[in-house]
């Protein structure tokens, strides 16, 4: 047993092309780095402050357990590993060694200090749409980056975004591509992704690419203006149905400052059908996204209409609690 486990590691690692305590350094992990305080926690790893010896600097480094990881798993850190050695963009995080333990594999990348934007508009509230398009703009930029290569991320949402700086909440990165994989010709088959920012496509089991990674942003963009998502519901089979249908209102509390070329730019993510969704390049050249005056629009009853329902404008809105990932037993061949 033992033995068929030792030789199941020794496999990935000849996957992940790392030889033993080496990296493309060629020194081992704790020769290099002194390792400080807890950041973050996953599944099967953990990310830690960790200080570079001979200069100083300040890197985030993603500690992963060897004996915890299946074989799916290995499989994924092996992409995400793959992706971004290849990404060099300048809102993705950026991955700079990559250390093969005996127990741990070391992922050493650079270290962002304003926290997820999750966590910046729970503390802050919704986005003006001035500073939203910049950030916007980022992120999309990304998108562009990693869709041209046909790389689906599959997990978009407010928690895979982090802020470069404390000060900056404009300045962000796309990060944990754990779920990013190239789209065959027939598309992706896999159910997997975060309630709430998962496609409709996704979840109906058809082939899908890079357009449903343009649904998460739309989500992600919905909440960064309102403040709360727009697909809710603590019932999941009712919850997926609304997404289905892209059966989504505004709350006119919430909304009543926001133009109505943002909550268009919105609707053209929120698509339910893939081929007429914004890619990311067109949402860059959106009207809005290029800074045309916003147009406020109301109706006169103070209702906001979005996919034929409309808001009932009761009780309170805000972020849900941190949702759960969403991941079935089977995998892309």
């Amino acid at each position: 047993m033992l033995r068929r486990a030792r030789e199941a590691r020794e496999a990935r690692d000849r996957e992940l092309a790392l030889n033993p305590e080496d990296s493309t350094s060629g020194k081992k992990f704790k020769q290099l780095y002194k390792v400080g305080d807890q950041l973050g926690r996953g599944a099967f790893s953990v990310v830690k402050e960790a200080t570079h010896k001979q200069s100083g600097k300040s890197f985030a480094i993603k500690i992963v357990n060897k004996y915890r990881l299946s074989t799916e798993d290995a499989d994924a850190l092996q992409i995400e590993i793959a992706i971004l050695r290849d990404s060099h963009h300048s809102h993705i995080v950026e991955l700079h060694d990559v250390f093969n333990g005996s127990e741990y594999y070391y992922l050493v990348t650079e270290k962002l200090t304003g926290g997820c934007l999750y966590n910046h508009i729970a503390a802050k509230g919704p986005y003006s749409e001035e500073d939203a398009k910049v950030a916007l703009k980022n992120m999309f930029g990304a998108l562009v980056y990693t869709h041209k290569q046909n790389i689906v991320h599959r997990d978009l949402k407010l928690e895979n975004l982090l802020l470069s700086k404390k000060d900056s909440h404009t300045d962000i990165k796309l990060i944990d591509f754990g779920f990013a994989k190239k789209a065959p010709p027939g598309g992706l088959k896999t159910f997997i992704g975060t309630p709430g920012y998962v496609a409709p496509c996704i979840l109906e089991g058809t082939g899908y690419g890079t357009q449903a990674d343009n649904w998460s942003m739309g989500v992600i963009v919905y909440c960064m203006l309102g403040g709360y998502p727009p697909f809710r519901d603590p019932n999941r089979d009712k919850l997926f149905r609304k997404i289905r249908k892209g059966s989504y209102v505004y709350d006119e509390r919430k909304w009543k400052h926001i133009s109505q070329d943002a909550k268009d730019f919105i609707k053209r993510l929120l698509n339910t059908k893939p081929k007429e969704r914004y890619t990311a390049e067109q949402a860059l050249e959106d009207p809005w996204m290029q800074g045309s005056i916003p147009s406020l629009e109301e109706s006169d009853d103070g209702m906001s209409v979005s996919s034929g329902v409309i808001s009932d404008n009761s009780g309170d809105v805000s972020l849900p609690a941190r949702e759960l990932v969403l991941k079935d037993a089977h995998y892309d061949a």
